[in-house]
């Protein structure tokens, strides 16, 4: 494919009567099928971009990681990973989409056409989280409606005739309704079961959305982020005015925020960390790329590299005070609940010792007072109550539970997985224009089918998430969610980092975004890219792939006759799986490796032809330095090891 440069002086002035602040107008977006489309506005970029790195994760990851490695602590060592790897990374790939204006598969394949395999595997990682993800929203859209009923079916244990259900007694009834009503789930990955329809029929809802809002590419998507990116910030504010006026809320937030500094000493917390910020920020998915390529020529990718980033960094904060202001809501109901019982039972049967017994009534619940029982309950942590819980188990079944406790609940609900829904949505059409913008600039057959292209994306991601809507199908989506992307993701990671900083040369890639904003980032960016990022992301992938290796995959499974939680190990067949789910994902990167050496190979080469030395960018709108042209017309053939 024709590698298309960056637009002349001359180009900008025949389209400067349809741009504004160099951000293209309708009538640009619908001009020639050569013209590339852009934002209408600043507004519309960050909206795309922080929608798409602010997602599940911050509201149901983030705390619990805060929670689980220190804190406080956890929170200073997140922004110091962020400063030193994330933002830098984050600059980079803005800076290489804006610079080339090509999806991630043109990108890798202008620096080099020996790297475009980096492009096609993030386009593949892409789909793999497409997948499950959507599925999220599935489950997202049936507990919002779910939400319009009073009471709400999971703030009680169903009965059949005058017995209650055992398996709802011996758990709860929000970990009942989550298990047995919404994924009617098996008790093992082995037992595959029937299609949930209710689950199916969501899914299709789901896709259906996300392909409308991606029928005409960002010019349609984007006026679905305009609401999709503001109403979650707008619910987390309500939920955190509202958090902070429970009892038991500021006992939840102290101890979310507790400093512990020894964990800086545990390699696991810094590994944690680091993946967190990795996938904060949406690194080596292509969306960033794909995003900043619809970008002037001038635009600050500097300055949105910091802004995007400590917005999605404030984001998690806040979700994480709304979440922990709840949690410790429900923690001091439940602790006060087990108090009265333990003392009336211990009262019953003389266990507990009358010197010993606590001053308030606590024959009645309500009138029990935090800081009247502490010191004469201070052997238990009731504070432990706020348990460690993250992703599906954090959202559908400790943060249901203590909303079903807040007066006018459905309300509370309603406005909850709405939330959900819209970070994940805004998430999803970044994920998918990680997808169809790399496909599109590479293949110009597909782009000038791009409806069609979507059309048939959301079809085929729809039939092929059916496999999640099996009752074992929430086995599946743990399994996509730790392995399919993980790994591949961290090593695309690396082959970007080594490909600008040695390959292509930090020094030179610094000269283009030089003459692209016309300014020169500081020098630091070169010893960040070469050393600091580079070996932070090798320790990453070194870390994980032992992690990986030392214990054999487990997976979190529902017992239907224990009515509990407990962890299985992966049967041989779905380990099979998940190793092809790794290799399927990265194998575009040696095979467009292969294909372009032996296609170097073919070429007739001469030392005649040699024509000079690369000279800088100059600041005149000229496209980036092809690595590949640069060795051609130099004669050499540079080979990767």
């Amino acid at each position: 494919m024709e590698k298309q440069p960056l637009p002349t002086d001359d180009e900008k002035t025949d389209a400067g009567e349809s741009e504004v602040n160099g951000y293209a107008g309708e009538e640009s977006q619908q001009g020639s099928s050569s013209t590339r489309a852009g934002w209408n506005s600043k507004i519309e970029y960050f909206l795309a971009q922080v929608g798409f790195s602010v997602g599940l994760g911050n509201v149901w990851r983030f705390p619990y990681l805060c929670h689980q490695n220190g804190g406080g602590a956890f929170l200073l060592l997140y922004v110091l990973l962020m400063l030193l790897v994330g933002i830098p990374l984050f600059f980079l790939e803005l800076a290489a989409g804006q610079a080339i204006r090509q999806g991630s598969i043109g990108v890798w394949k202008y620096i080099s056409p020996r790297l475009a395999g980096i492009g096609y595997s993030s386009c593949v990682v892409c789909f793999f989280v497409a997948l499950y993800y959507n599925v999220i929203l599935a489950w997202s859209l049936f507990y919002l409606g779910n939400s319009f009923q009073h009471p709400l079916p999971w703030e009680q244990c169903p009965k059949h005739g005058n017995v209650t259900v055992k398996e709802c007694e011996k758990s709860s009834p929000t970990s009942y309704f989550w298990y047995r009503k919404a994924l009617d789930i098996t008790d093992s990955i082995d037992e595959t079961g029937s299609f949930n329809t209710y689950i199916v029929c969501c899914l299709l809802a789901a896709w259906t959305v996300v392909c409308l809002g991606m029928f005409k590419g960002i010019k349609s998507s984007v006026k679905v982020m305009y609401f999709s990116s503001i109403f979650p910030y707008v619910v987390l504010f309500c939920f955190l005015v509202r958090g902070l006026m429970l009892d038991g809320a500021l006992e939840g937030i102290s101890h979310m925020f507790y400093p512990k500094l020894e964990i800086w000493a545990d390699v696991q917390v810094w590994r944690q960390a680091a993946t967190q910020v990795f996938f904060a920020l949406g690194l080596g998915f292509g969306s960033i790329i794909a995003y900043s390529s619809y970008n002037p020529k001038n635009n600050n990718c500097h300055r949105d590299a910091f802004t995007v980033s400590f917005i999605n960094f404030l984001t998690s904060v806040l979700a994480t005070l709304v979440v922990f202001a709840v949690l410790g809501f429900r923690a001091k109901n439940k602790v006060i609940k087990c108090v009265v019982g333990y003392v009336l039972k211990g009262t019953a049967i003389g266990y507990v010792d009358q010197g010993l017994m606590p001053v308030f009534n606590y024959s009645d619940p309500k009138s029990v007072a935090l800081g009247e029982y502490r010191s004469w309950f201070k052997q238990y942590d009731f504070l432990g109550l706020i348990r460690g819980v993250e992703g599906t188990g954090l959202a559908f079944i400790a943060f249901t539970e203590a909303m079903s406790l807040l007066p006018g609940s459905p309300f509370w609900s309603a406005l909850f997985f709405l939330m959900l829904l819209n970070l994940g949505l805004s998430t999803m059409f970044g994920t998918m224009e990680g997808i169809l913008a790399p496909l599109s600039d590479r293949f110009k057959t597909l782009a000038n089918n791009k409806i069609k292209l979507t059309v048939f994306s959301c079809i085929v991601g729809f039939v092929i998430g059916l496999l999640f809507t099996q009752r074992c199908g929430n086995y599946f989506v743990t399994m996509f969610d730790d392995y399919s992307a993980t790994l591949p993701l961290i090593i695309v990671v690396v082959f970007e980092t080594f490909s600008v900083s040695w390959l292509y040369g930090a020094d030179r890639f610094l000269d283009d975004i030089e003459a692209m904003l016309g300014w020169r980032p500081s020098v630091v960016y070169k010893y960040l890219w070469k050393y600091i990022c580079l070996l932070a992301m090798l320790g990453l992938l070194l870390a994980t792939t032992i992690r990986m290796f030392i214990a054999r995959p487990t997976y979190m499974a529902w017992n239907q006759e224990k009515a509990s939680e407990e962890y299985l190990e992966y049967p041989g067949w779905a380990l099979a799986v998940l190793a092809s789910l790794i290799i399927f994902a990265m194998m575009p990167v040696p095979v467009a490796l292969i294909h372009a050496l032996l296609q170097d190979r073919r070429k007739p080469r001469s030392r005649d032809t040699e024509i000079g030395q690369y000279s800088i960018v100059s600041t005149v709108d000229t496209p980036m330095t092809d690595m590949s042209e640069l060795d051609h017309r130099n004669g050499v053939a540079t080979s990767v090891s």
